[in-house]
């Protein structure tokens, strides 16, 4: 059974200006809803009303803050702090486990490498981020370069199919590369 179209009223999204169907004036490009003040009551999570007085100034400039904070896992970090952090991703891209029955360690890195050309994508960019934030500790090009090399070299090596997977867990990239950036920060100046 059909409704009759008068008890549904039409009514527009919201009341801007007399143009607003037309397309000449539009509220939602301007900033009617940037500066607008909440219309209705604030709840609380057991659906309480809250008024508006007890939540004080601090209400309205609330923001998250993750630079301060320790959400922040990047954030605020010593040195020590940081190259403990890149040994423990090296250790775990290169020489987490055991292969059982030998004394052969190998890595994250070395079974994402297994899937074809995206598991070396994908192993090549964590080894790459290990070489970005030793730049970021302030290694010198010299030292960047050397790591970006081994990295290339386990990256192009490692495309090939089955002698590749054996060079990058022989190979441990990410631990040379840690090795020798914890060899140049151990050469400066505290």
């Amino acid at each position: 059974m059909a409704m009759p179209n008068d008890l549904y009223p039409r009514k527009p999204a919201y009341s801007g200006s007399a143009g607003s169907r037309t397309g000449g004036g539009s509220a939602f490009r301007g900033t009617a809803f940037r500066h607008a003040e909440a219309q209705g009551p604030v709840i609380d999570q057991d659906g309480r009303e809250i008024p508006r007085e007890a939540l004080g100034a601090g209400f309205r400039g609330f923001r998250f803050d993750f630079g301060h904070s320790s959400a922040n896992p990047f954030g605020n970090l010593t040195r020590e702090q940081r190259l403990a952090r890149l040994d423990a991703l090296a250790k775990l891209l290169d020489v987490a486990f055991v292969l059982p029955g030998t004394n052969i360690r190998y890595g994250i890195d070395g079974v994402v490498r297994l899937i074809p050309v995206v598991g070396d994508l994908i192993a090549s960019a964590f080894s790459l981020w290990l070489v970005r934030e030793a730049r970021a500790l302030g290694a010198p090009w010299h030292i960047t370069a050397r790591m970006l090399a081994n990295v290339a070299l386990e990256g192009v090596v490692g495309m090939v199919p089955v002698a590749g997977d054996a060079f990058d867990v022989l190979f441990r990239a990410n631990i040379r590369n840690m090795r020798m950036l914890r060899h140049w920060m151990d050469r400066q100046p505290r």
